[in-house]
């Protein structure tokens, strides 16, 4: 079969396009024919070997869309033919790819492969960041940091679904605020000054949840504009450095602080994700959760992929078309 294949860590040229062996697979286990998958920023890391990547050479690929072609003798409640979104084990950029039965989940008829392949991480993190660490309540404030990215516009709409009185953003520059504007957010601000400019929109009460994938002093400056008894999620360190948190800051306003890895969940708590799965491809089904599909290109060019990701000039999710690369 044709993969991508990192045989080095480094820039995108490490990626080779070439022919593998289609992997075989274990009882609890199922071969995945691949039609899209997502390019998320979690696959430039592992390339450059930030990011648990394992050993050298593997194929990236943290989620894909496609059909079931074979089963495990212990599958049970997946079948051949099933058009199925999962977080595979043996990567993604690839023609074929192995799921384990319990992160690999049905998806309808009426849910098509672009939808399918721009969901789960970005769904499946948003959902369980908001509802079920964050505990969500109807009416709360929300602060959602990096609001242009993929999970930033993805937890906008959670939010909104879920209940929300009002979602504040920020972006990086003002050029990004119709992107967060346009998924559902009430209000979008830069990261100057953003703690004031927060507290002024929610006259001087705060939000009540922060969603943080930043880090560094950005964490610090959100917790100058967290209300009472607020939820402050820290779920990445896209800054590179960490922030510094005053156990001061938290007992006697009764704010908490918590973190969450999507990573750590599929390893250690996978069977976790089977309600988030229910709950995400409903709201997606109603037409309530949407995702935009900014770029497109064929397996094959995945480098250009990565170049365009790491420029951070993209829009919308990447997806790679695997079928028809023959």
């Amino acid at each position: 079969m044709k993969a991508i294949v990192v045989t080095e860590f480094g820039k995108p040229e490490v990626m080779k396009y070439m022919d593998i062996d289609i992997p075989t697979i274990k009882p609890t286990q199922v071969i995945i024919q691949v039609e899209k998958t997502s390019v998320n920023y979690a696959d430039v890391k592992a390339r450059y070997g930030k990011k648990g990547s394992g050993k050298l050479p593997f194929v990236p690929g943290l989620d894909v869309a496609g059909t079931i072609v074979e089963k495990g003798l212990e599958v049970q409640h997946l079948q051949v033919g099933q058009r199925v979104i999962a977080f595979p084990a043996s990567g993604s950029y690839s023609e074929y790819a192995v799921g384990e039965q319990n992160l690999t989940y049905e998806i309808p008829d009426t849910i098509d492969f672009d939808t399918a392949a721009a969901c789960p991480t970005v769904s499946f993190l948003s959902y369980k960041l908001l509802a079920e660490i964050a505990r969500i309540e109807i009416g709360e404030t929300i602060l959602i940091h990096a609001a242009a990215g993929g999970v930033g516009t993805t937890a906008i709409q959670l939010a909104k679904i879920l209940g929300a009185g009002k979602v504040i953003g920020t972006v990086g520059n003002e050029s990004k605020a119709s992107i967060a504007l346009k998924a559902g957010a009430d209000q979008v601000v830069t990261y100057q000054n953003f703690e004031e400019k927060v507290n002024e929109l929610t006259d001087g009460k705060g939000v009540s949840i922060v969603l943080d994938s930043i880090a560094g002093e950005i964490t610090e400056r959100s917790l100058t504009c967290l209300a009472p008894y607020g939820r402050f999620v820290q779920f990445g360190h896209s800054s590179g450095k960490a922030g510094t948190i005053k156990t001061s800051d938290l007992h006697s306003s009764c704010r908490s602080i918590l973190g969450f890895s999507l990573g750590t969940t599929r390893m250690q708590r996978p069977d976790s994700l089977q309600t988030t799965a229910k709950q995400v491809l409903k709201y997606i089904n109603e037409g309530k959760l949407k995702f935009e599909i900014g770029h497109r290109f064929p397996l094959k060019d995945a480098q250009l992929a990565h170049q365009l990701i790491e420029s951070r000039l993209s829009t919308g999710k990447i997806l790679l078309d695997v079928r028809g690369n023959g």
